[in-house]
């Protein structure tokens, strides 16, 4: 065989070496491209539910203030009933006072029992003792108030979502940074095996990305 057939020979061979490098690149760009797509959506879900997170701490922090306010004021009506009420079983009012003690005995008995509605309700939420225990109004309107426990549960339940965002953030990361590894090597087996190891971690990071948007969607 001469010079000249040796090239002409081995063209083919290259050619498809060639053309089997390309294919490669192209899928694993592809791939890398979705992946991407899907790391950009977990990134925003995540932001999301941390904003929302932040929200809902805040006011489960003004809910259980103002349960203290009112546990402040119950305190205080308590005293007084309690101080009144001994005062006047020792009778130590006189007769001509007797009928504006008992008024206030009862007007502060009715307090007491109204904190006491009052605290369940902002604790607990209205939806959560029924109609027939409100007691406290938002802006004028009953059944409104929304209970610090039922904040602290949609605090928790978007911990969760975060955290399976976060786990969907660190494998996307890694598959991103694997698949741009295998663009490095030139021997097809090495190459490959990245590339499905890029594979593995993006399924995985899609899927924890799958569950934080369930779970998401679910928090209410």
């Amino acid at each position: 065989m001469s010079e000249q057939e040796k090239p002409a020979a081995e063209s083919p061979a290259a050619e498809h070496s060639e053309k089997a490098e390309q294919r490669f690149e192209t899928i694993c760009g592809a791939l890398l491209a979705i992946f991407a797509a899907v790391l950009a959506f977990s990134d925003l879900g995540g932001g999301n539910a941390n904003e929302d997170r932040g929200l809902a701490d805040n006011a489960q922090a003004s809910q259980y203030s103002w349960y203290q306010s009112k546990s402040i004021k119950e305190s205080l009506a308590e005293n007084q009933l309690n101080m009144l009420s001994s005062l006047n079983e020792a009778g130590s009012f006189t007769t001509q006072v007797q009928p504006q003690i008992s008024q206030q005995i009862s007007e502060l008995e009715t307090d007491v029992e109204r904190y006491g509605k009052e605290k369940k309700e902002i604790l607990l939420g209205s939806a959560t003792v029924g109609q027939e225990n409100w007691a406290q109004d938002v802006n004028g309107e009953m059944g409104k108030v929304i209970g610090a426990e039922e904040y602290k549960a949609k605090v928790a339940s978007l911990n969760e979502v975060d955290a399976r965002y976060d786990s969907a953030g660190l494998f996307l990361q890694l598959c991103l940074v694997i698949g741009a590894l295998s663009l490095l090597f030139k021997v097809t087996p090495v190459r490959y095996a990245f590339l499905g190891m890029c594979l593995i971690l993006g399924a995985i990071g899609s899927w924890y990305t799958v569950l934080g948007q369930i779970a998401y969607s679910a928090v209410p």
